[in-house]
């Protein structure tokens, strides 16, 4: 029951926000199915990369996906999400959750101050190196703590790659499932070989959970004030995040 609550409620975020369901999916993880933190930062990206395809699905018939910038952008978040797995893999998991709780601050800001509403793309010009790197450092934040960061990867398309933002939106749904995907298997190849053992069926009731609970979120967000649930859902990863720290760091 609590991980069906909670698949709803990340599914939700996806819904209503386009971004930030992810970000749960750790706390979700750890206090609700009760995982060890490296089995549920691990999990945690299977979880991401298959809500995220999901939600990509749309988007590719809708032609609302630039496959250049796929390549760009995803090639070295790929890179870089396998690269932060093999760390997260070898390294405290209490120094994971606390790059996972900075980075839960840092997501409540961008929710608060509602970033991507705002940003334009400069001109259609597309700084490739500057979009390499910035794939790269997203990547291994990815892998690192198990998160989606398509609060990063869209305001990097637009400022950077000079994307629209609702292509900026579908093209990273796209790019978090790849990645994702990659920072998994890696995670698995490392825990498995130290007797670790990942809960299939709790792993694939959160991603039914999931897929379902973003479509309702969807429908909830043309019908409430985003602007003032994205505010309500910033305060509450900071409470998270501080809840996070207490909890599971401290």
């Amino acid at each position: 029951m609590n991980a069906i609550l909670g698949a709803i409620l990340i599914g939700l975020s996806l819904g209503i926000f386009g971004s930030g369901g992810s970000i749960l999916t750790v706390p979700v993880l750890l206090y609700l199915v009760h995982m060890p933190a490296d089995v549920a930062i691990a999990s945690s990206l299977l979880i991401v990369a298959a809500i995220s395809f999901s939600g990509s699905l749309l988007q590719i018939r809708k032609g609302m996906i630039s496959w250049p910038h796929v390549l760009l952008f995803g090639i070295p978040g790929m890179l870089g999400t396998y690269g932060g797995a093999w760390l997260g893999g070898v390294t405290d998991p209490r120094w994971q959750l606390l790059v996972f709780v900075v980075l839960m601050l840092v997501a409540s800001v961008f929710m608060w101050r509602n970033t991507t509403s705002s940003i334009a793309p400069e001109e259609q010009n597309i700084k490739v190196l500057r979009v390499i790197a910035d794939g790269l450092v997203v990547g291994a934040i990815t892998g690192f703590v198990g998160v989606g960061g398509g609060f990063l990867i869209v305001p990097a398309l637009v400022l950077l790659g000079g994307l629209t933002l609702p292509i900026a939106i579908g093209t990273s749904l796209f790019i978090i499932a790849i990645k994702s995907v990659v920072g998994f298997v890696k995670y698995y190849e490392v825990l498995s070989a130290t007797d670790y053992v990942f809960d299939w069926n709790i792993i694939g009731l959160i991603i039914a959970g999931g897929v379902l609970g973003s479509f309702l979120g969807v429908w909830i967000g043309h019908r409430l004030p985003k602007q003032k649930l994205q505010k309500g859902f910033a305060v509450f990863l900071v409470i998270m995040g501080v809840f996070v720290l207490v909890r599971s760091v401290l």
